[in-house]
């Protein structure tokens, strides 16, 4: 029997059982894909980062003209090449992962884990395996709207299995995933048409992000088809599909290369056979966990997506070292636990976007719009100096209360991906505006402007 049993090697599944395994815990770790790292390493951050990547480069060589580079001309890019260089680049991280469990005593299960009990599971193979403690960090895994001909599109997973690039994409869908991909396949050159539920892109954002945004993918060629729902999708000819949707009560038709889904992700939980457990999940199919990581069982554990609790990659680690820190550290960490306050997330759409804290929306319920000043810079960096197309960057200081404590940072423009961690952690030790204005700024960057601001960009309510 194990100590310490995980079932899912994603991020926080591997996170947990090393340091779970450091203070000498007999761990095990179950993952039935045959590929560590889970989502972020194999079919998220990590690809979608070296996709971005490569959007930026293309941009780059269409600003170099501008910048005094007049024999770089248009390059052709090939995504073939690209996404076998950046396969194997997953493939030794995948590998990676492998060794570092081995090296940290952690023993790898391949297989599908379903439960029996409340302390033992069982593998497709028929293997029993029981442990004292069982964690589930399964993950989650992207939604396929039930729509007429759902499944002649992709998803963001199949994203990263294209051989090819489509020159007309449909993406449906505005949440940070579905902007992100449509960025890159914008600037990578395929048409990109993205269909909105709403007015709005990016829904849970900050205004100043949303708002700028999607002005932006507007200016540069992007099509947003709003208030929109895809009614079914049919093949045409050759590979292509046919969208059929209705937008602002008019039903229309559109023609597509490739049409991708990225309308939600859902937890990972069928296969679990919770039913066996006491594991209770949520209304909308999560894990309920409390702040500690605890499932209504005892000895039953669960964290990242598929508790559905801020859904990112750090967050997960963190849980999860905190979680084996209380389980089976010292005494000094028998409180351990994840503050999920605060936490810095991070588009990667073009240009970039930032937020940590509370949206302006959510500040002036928690304090009242009396209580708030808001203070809003929107500028032109200095990389556009040179550019007839001005990329453009705002941002925004959301500060309560007679002190003026800020309580949300909500930055896009480039760079805002790279800036927001410092000032994260600004606002995590409870920073007032008067500690910005105190502190001299580095010029000339666009992060200046978030020591800079003044009343003269303080926001009428």
């Amino acid at each position: 029997m194990y100590d310490y049993l995980v079932i899912g090697g994603g991020s926080g599944g591997l996170a947990s059982a090393r340091r779970a395994a450091s203070y000498g815990a007999n761990v095990g770790l179950i993952e039935g894909s045959g590929r560590l790292g889970g989502t972020c390493v194999n079919v998220g951050c990590v690809p979608k980062k070296v996709m971005w990547n490569t959007a930026s480069i293309a941009e780059a060589i269409h600003d170099a003209k501008e910048y005094g580079f007049p024999e770089v001309g248009s390059p052709t890019f090939d995504w073939l090449t690209l996404k076998n260089k950046r396969d194997a680049y997953i493939q030794r991280l995948n590998g990676i992962y492998e060794r570092n469990l081995l090296k940290d005593n952690v023993k790898y299960i391949t297989g599908m884990a379903s439960f029996i009990s409340n302390d033992s599971v069982t593998l497709d193979n028929g293997e029993v395996i029981s442990a004292k403690k069982i964690l589930i960090a399964v993950g989650g895994r992207p939604i396929i709207p039930n729509v007429p001909g759902g499944e002649l599109a992709i998803d963001s997973d199949k994203f990263f299995e294209l051989e090819h690039q489509p020159k007309r994409v449909a993406v449906v869908g505005t949440g940070y995933i579905g902007i992100e991909l449509a960025g890159i396949f914008h600037a990578l050159g395929s048409k990109v048409s993205i269909f909105a539920r709403t007015q709005e892109i990016l829904r849970s954002f900050d205004h100043i992000i949303k708002d700028t945004l999607k002005k932006e993918m507007l200016n540069i060629g992007i099509e947003i088809i709003t208030d929109s729902k895809v009614k079914f999708l049919a093949k045409s000819e050759g590979n292509a599909i046919n969208v059929n949707y209705v937008s602002n009560g008019n039903e229309d038709t559109a023609e597509y290369d490739a049409v991708l889904w990225a309308v939600g992700r859902e937890p990972l939980v069928q296969k679990l056979d919770l039913g066996n457990t006491g594991v209770t999940l949520n209304d909308k199919g999560y894990i309920h966990v409390n702040e500690y990581q605890e499932t209504v069982v005892p000895d039953v554990y669960a964290l990242g997506d598929v508790c559905g609790v801020e859904q990112l990659t750090p967050v997960a680690i963190a849980a999860g070292r905190r979680l084996s820190d209380r389980l089976f550290g010292p005494e000094q960490f028998k409180n351990s636990k994840l503050d999920y306050k605060d936490v810095p997330s991070v588009i990667f759409s073009h240009p970039t976007a930032g937020s940590v804290g509370l949206t302006e929306d959510q500040a002036k319920k928690e304090y009242g719009t009396e209580n708030l000043n808001v203070y809003v810079s929107e500028f032109s960096g200095m990389y556009n100096a040179m550019r007839t197309h001005k990329t453009p960057s705002a941002f925004k200081l959301v500060c309560a209360g007679p002190e003026e404590k800020v309580v949300g940072i909500h930055l896009i423009g480039p760079g805002s991906d790279e800036m927001l961690q410092g000032f994260a952690v600004a606002v995590k030790l409870g920073a007032t505006k008067a500690d910005f204005d105190s502190t001299v700024a580095i010029h000339p960057t666009s992060a200046e402007e978030l020591v800079t601001l003044t009343k003269a960009n303080l926001k009428k309510n």
